[in-house]
């Protein structure tokens, strides 16, 4: 159901109501393109000048949520309701966002969402957030070929699964039942999910967190990075200014979401590439287990969701991690054994052996590789599997059809282009690799 909004504008005077310190900084209307922003309201020289001050209890962390429901009872039995996900930082805040994003129904604004700051300040908040878990089916088919699509996908069941848990958990809660029929949607939970990805932050002595005023703050990259946020001695996130920048009147100051983050995760999460990226970055590709592998199940079993590698681009070149890899590249001939185990609670989980040692953490399996005599064969089969996966996905990419979309035309230039390099330089390593296993 639509909530209401507030000008842009006025968002200085619930920072002066709720001692959010602006220091030579305002918050205005930008553009169509850009949305909202921080402006800089005079001439700033000194690096670490601090731009911005927010209370700590204005910082919506997990623990502030909490806080929050010793006052506000319909938010605390929801809380209680959901069990452990309302635990997560993410899970907390998702569901004080929907309290506080949709109207109460008739009969019950007595009941549900105590006032708080946060109650005018989601108000602030944009309307449309251009992520792909809102377009058009025909629109997402368009991803078909690049690593978005199937994120896009899981996202979406995701969501779905953890808001039917919501509804299920609650439905028993006499208020919630009105609540849930007259004013909560599926679009709702997708609204607060996409609140929440693209404003969290990771403060720090926080965590992940929404910070109200540093995150109308926008996007820039590298040299484009104007400001930090930080916590100071007292608890407070501050937005600082960078070393080495400066500000006049009227400048925009910008602050990074992650400068390693690559196309996919920009345009998952936020909505837009950015507009000097030459290459993908980063991408993940999921990997499937071969049929006739007889420990098929049992290695899927190790990996919650998806199993598969990351490849990724440190100092112009190449690298990857996952340790399903290094699984797949394994068997019962090799030394790989899975026991079942009882646990002290009386249930029983599946432990991994390595010639005869526990593998605890999947991370430093190939440690235990390395230190086979066999670990020259080992390294061929994951050049070899890597290889294979990365030129299925270029012909996947390249069999499927283009789109109108700027973005999308864009993610798929550029996943081609590190999906070629990861191909070319995977080449290069089988001759070493396999000369080195020959003689192994």
């Amino acid at each position: 159901m639509p909530r209401e909004y507030l000008p842009i504008e006025s968002c200085s005077i619930w920072s002066k109501l709720n001692n959010v310190e602006l220091i030579s900084t305002t918050i205005s209307r930008l553009d169509a393109a850009r949305g909202s922003g921080v402006l800089a309201t005079e001439e700033v020289f000194m690096a670490n000048t601090v731009l911005m001050r927010i209370p700590q209890d204005l910082v919506l962390s997990l623990e502030r949520v909490w806080i929050y429901a010793k006052s506000d009872k319909a938010l605390r039995e929801v809380l209680e309701a959901v069990g452990d996900y309302a635990k997560t930082a993410r899970g907390a805040a998702l569901i004080f966002l929907l309290i506080q994003t949709t109207p109460s129904p008739v009969n019950t604004s007595s009941i549900m969402g105590a006032l708080s700051p946060w109650t005018q300040y989601v108000q602030y908040l944009p309307a449309d957030i251009p992520l792909p878990i809102f377009w058009k089916d025909s629109e997402r088919e368009a991803l078909q070929g690049t690593t978005l699509y199937p994120a896009v996908v899981a996202k979406l069941k995701s969501l779905e699964r953890e808001f039917n848990h919501l509804k299920s958990s609650i439905s028993s809660i006499d208020w919630c039942q009105q609540w849930l029929n007259t004013s909560v949607s599926f679009d709702d939970w997708k609204q607060v999910d996409a609140i929440y990805r693209s404003r969290a932050l990771d403060v720090p002595g926080t965590g992940h967190a929404m910070v109200p005023c540093i995150d109308m703050a926008n996007h820039a990259a590298g040299d484009g990075t104007i400001a930090l946020y930080d916590t100071d001695s007292n608890g407070n996130a501050v937005l600082l200014l960078r070393e080495g920048k400066t500000l006049r009147a009227n400048d925009e100051i910008t602050i990074t979401y992650g400068d390693e983050k690559g196309a996919c995760e920009m345009l998952f999460s936020y909505g837009f590439i950015e507009p000097g990226m030459t290459n993908a970055r980063e991408l993940f590709l999921d990997l499937e287990i071969e049929d006739n592998d007889p420990l098929k199940l049992a290695k899927k079993s190790m990996f919650d969701p998806v199993p598969g590698f990351k490849i990724f681009l440190r100092d112009g070149r190449v690298r990857w991690e996952g340790s399903y890899v290094w699984l797949m590249c394994i068997n019962e001939e090799d030394g790989l054994e899975f026991r079942l185990m009882q646990k002290n609670d009386g249930g029983k989980e599946l432990s991994l052996d390595w010639n005869g040692t526990t593998v605890s953490d999947l991370i430093d399996l190939e440690g235990y590789l390395r230190q086979s005599p066999a670990w020259d064969l080992f390294h061929l089969r994951a050049i070899v599997v890597l290889q294979s996966r990365v030129e299925h996905q270029l012909m996947y990419l390249e069999k499927t059809e283009s789109s109108d979309s700027e973005e999308i035309r864009r993610l798929r230039e550029l996943e081609e282009t590190l999906l070629f390099q990861a191909y070319e330089e995977f080449e290069e390593q089988v001759i070493p690799a396999l000369l080195s296993a020959i003689t192994c």
